[in-house]
């Protein structure tokens, strides 16, 4: 992919890793589409990548259907078409995370509601754009999706039907030269860390900006699904 001049949408990127995937792309001349809940936190990070690149900012909740919607229309008025989703965006649910027994309904939906989905609607809404231009749409995901944890029963469900729809929708477009990638960060020292551990000491954790550049990466791998984990990626250098 031709970084230069291509658009990419981040979702979650007001902080951690959104906020550094976001970066690592400005940084290559990539134009930048970013959303997040928090409209101040969004724009001090929208100012801060600004200095990189065209940074267009919209507030919201990706699981708004009618956010959604104008993140994409906005996103392709302004600059044109779409290169690269990246369906960061998460939602951890009650902290301390309960067991499945004490969450409740209400509770769950809300997780699939922001971690399942909203990135398909998202998908959706930008799968002509980025079928157009040989795009790429990365899932990021969590090992939680696939190991049986206790009490990340909400989050872990959310992450696998994530990972599992995006395989599916790999197969159904097998014939575009559309790219997708269910990423594993791995675990870092962010806040939705500290959320999941409270008083948990997670210094020994890897900054989210030490696992970016693997989204970077990226970009020019030419396969058309894969699961990947970022940190192991990164340290074997074979993204």
């Amino acid at each position: 992919m031709e970084r230069r001049d291509a658009v990419a949408i981040v979702t979650g990127a007001s902080r951690g890793l959104g906020f550094e995937i976001a970066k690592t792309y400005g940084k290559l001349g990539m134009r930048l589409a970013i959303t997040a809940r928090d409209q101040d936190e969004l724009a001090r990070s929208a100012r801060e990548l600004g200095e990189f690149t065209q940074v267009l900012s919209i507030a919201g909740d990706v699981a708004d259907r009618r956010h959604a919607q104008r993140l994409i229309a906005e996103t392709v008025r302004r600059f044109g078409g779409i290169d690269v989703l990246v369906n960061n965006a998460s939602e951890l649910g009650p902290s301390p995370m309960p067991a499945l027994q004490q969450l409740t309904t209400i509770e769950f939906e809300r997780i699939l509601a922001v971690n399942t989905i909203a990135p398909l609607r998202l998908a959706q809404l930008a799968l002509p754009y980025l079928t157009q231009r040989a795009g790429v749409l990365i899932n990021v995901s969590s090992d939680a999706g696939i190991n049986a944890y206790a009490n990340w029963g909400g989050y872990g469900s959310s992450k696998a039907a994530l990972e599992h729809w995006s395989h599916i929708l790999s197969a159904e477009i097998k014939d575009s030269n559309m790219r997708i990638f269910v990423v594993d960060p791995g675990d870092m020292d962010t806040h939705m860390h500290r959320l999941a551990e409270p008083g948990a000491d997670l210094s020994h954790l890897p900054h989210p900006a030490a696992v970016a550049p693997a989204f970077a990466q990226l970009l020019d791998d030419p396969r058309p699904y894969a699961r990947l984990e970022a940190q192991k990626l990164l340290t074997a250098g074979i993204v």
